[in-house]
């Protein structure tokens, strides 16, 4: 069985997006589960085998974007989130959720000591809110996600704080030599890198493969009709529902 857990709560507004394409990649149960509902015991982790945080202003970004749900999640789920991630179950965040994983200290993870920070997402570099239709090209990677992408996929972005930064200068090397970048934006300027992303990093995994953040959003291209230029017959070749599937058929082959 594929279980799918999609973090629900205040601010959040993609979950029913996310649950939509779990929903045609052939997941067998997918359900919004409100954050308070984990932390008071009404729903357990246990039972799920994919979990994703998807995109929105989770408590109004607040204290930044993505920090009051990454502290929620630090302080009162760390061990059923501990235990969710050795147990080699998935876990996904598109944008305020790629937000949350980073300032939660799970991703990428690259000293193997978890819930410290490594890198992070600011304001974007043109100081605006930007929305638009982006091209993202595939690399090699571990990504369990990102599996068999062979053209550039075509998402949209729509975030105020999105600008990929690392630590140092040793975090970013690290990065690329263990190729935890699954996804960069291709051309790397403006507007295409609709924030100035580093490198024009889009997306990054853990070693693993199996948690995986990315800023633009897949789930709002699951089929042709959502393209802005299908009706001009100029198609993509690939979009993101194979991030889901990919996803769904990891864990039903691993039975998890």
């Amino acid at each position: 069985m594929v279980n799918v857990c999609i973090i629900t709560g205040f601010g959040i507004n993609s979950d029913y997006e996310s649950k939509y394409a779990f929903e045609l990649a052939g997941a067998d149960i997918v359900n919004r589960v409100h954050v308070n509902d984990l932390i008071n015991k009404k729903e357990n982790l246990e039972n799920y085998n994919i979990l994703m945080f998807p995109g929105g202003f989770a408590f109004a970004d607040d204290l930044g974007s993505g920090r009051v749900l990454a502290n929620k999640f630090r302080y009162n789920l760390r061990e059923d989130l501990t235990n969710f991630i050795n147990a080699d179950k998935l876990i996904f965040g598109v944008c305020n959720g790629f937000q949350v994983l980073v300032k939660m200290g799970v991703l990428p993870e690259l000293d193997g000591v978890q819930y410290q920070q490594e890198v992070s997402l600011i304001g974007n570099a043109s100081g605006l809110f930007e929305g638009r239709w982006v091209q993202l090209k595939p690399l090699k990677s571990p990504c369990v996600w990102t599996h068999d992408y062979k053209h550039n996929l075509e998402v949209p972005v729509r975030h105020g704080e999105g600008q990929f930064v690392v630590k140092d200068k040793k975090t970013l090397e690290k990065l690329w030599e263990r190729n935890l970048v699954p996804f960069v934006y291709d051309p790397d300027e403006y507007p295409n890198n609709p924030n100035g992303s580093i490198d024009g990093i889009a997306a990054i995994c853990n070693d693993s493969g199996h948690i995986f953040g990315m800023m633009p959003h897949p789930e709002c291209h699951l089929n042709k009709y959502q393209h802005p230029k299908w009706t001009r017959g100029k198609i993509p070749a690939e979009n993101g529902l194979k991030i889901f599937k990919n996803a769904v058929e990891y864990i039903r082959k691993k039975q998890i």
